[in-house]
């Protein structure tokens, strides 16, 4: 699942009140700044701290979710022109972790993400509607070797400068909601959920 984590640079929100309801966030997870402190210009994704998650529901009685990281990809933004931001993000199949190793093992294979033959996920942006310090993002999303229109609900979290790499830092949420048996991927549907939710915590750092 190149995981939209494109779809996280889309982030590229900047812009000052709440997006929606169900993108909101805890009042302890609140991030530095505001988007009008983005400094403009190109940023890289910082893999170290861009996560994508993928949620299904697991039999209709629990939900159950996975994690993919080591993203790469750019953002260009202007706090004075945030509808005319960009973002692409690839996320590396192969990276996916689940708490059970067999799953996590049977996710890799050609049954389901089949990261042999579809090693990268990605995520690009097409345009950017801002609505209050959040934005819709509209782009594209290819997994297992599929693209599809997607559309990246995205929220700004926080701006600062990384105290130990001494860059401009920003970081965003994001949530894309897919049928996963559009891309192809149709293990035990409906017994775990076609309809899969990623949620994309991106970190990125000026160039």
């Amino acid at each position: 699942m190149r995981l939209v984590l494109a779809a996280s640079l889309a982030i590229a929100t900047l812009t000052a009140a709440p997006l929606v309801a169900q993108m909101a966030m805890p009042d302890a997870l609140k991030g530095a700044g505001t988007p009008a402190n983005v400094p403009a210009g190109t940023y890289a994704v910082e893999p170290n701290h861009t996560q994508v998650s993928f949620s299904v529901s697991h039999m209709g009685i629990s939900p159950f979710t996975g994690t993919f990281h080591g993203g790469t990809g750019t953002l260009t933004v202007d706090p004075a022109k945030p509808n005319a931001a960009s973002v692409t993000v690839t996320i590396p199949t192969a990276s996916v972790i689940t708490t059970a190793p067999k799953l996590t093992e049977e996710l890799n294979s050609a049954e389901w993400l089949d990261t042999a033959k579809f090693p990268t996920a990605t995520f690009k942006s097409t345009s950017v509607k801002t609505m209050g310090d959040g934005a819709e993002i509209a782009g594209t999303l290819t997994l297992h070797g599929v693209t599809k229109p997607v559309t990246l609900r995205a929220r700004f979290f926080g701006t600062a400068t990384n105290p130990m790499s001494k860059k401009p830092s920003v970081g965003f949420l994001g949530r894309i909601a897919i049928k996963r048996s559009d891309f192809g991927v149709t293990k035990y549907v409906p017994l775990v959920s076609d309809e899969t939710v990623l949620v994309i915590n991106a970190a990125f750092e000026k160039q």
